[in-house]
């Protein structure tokens, strides 16, 4: 397997590999630049997620679940 490019969360850092301890690692990423970006990018994805999920569930019943 080719290595990758991981964020590290504790130093935030960028790292090349599998260097740190997983809980602190976000990635695989394929570019150095995404890497440095990932916390920015893991953060949009979540907000997506949660706005599609919302969308979801008011259009099952007509009704928001907050």
């Amino acid at each position: 397997m080719a290595k990758k490019y991981w964020f590290n969360t504790k130093t935030q850092q960028v790292e090349y590999g599998r260097k740190s301890l997983a809980v602190y690692r976000l990635g695989p990423f394929e570019t150095e630049r995404e890497a440095k970006n990932a916390e920015q990018t893991i953060s949009e994805r979540g907000k997506k997620l949660i706005e599609e999920d919302q969308l979801k569930d008011s259009s099952e019943d007509g009704n928001s679940r907050d």
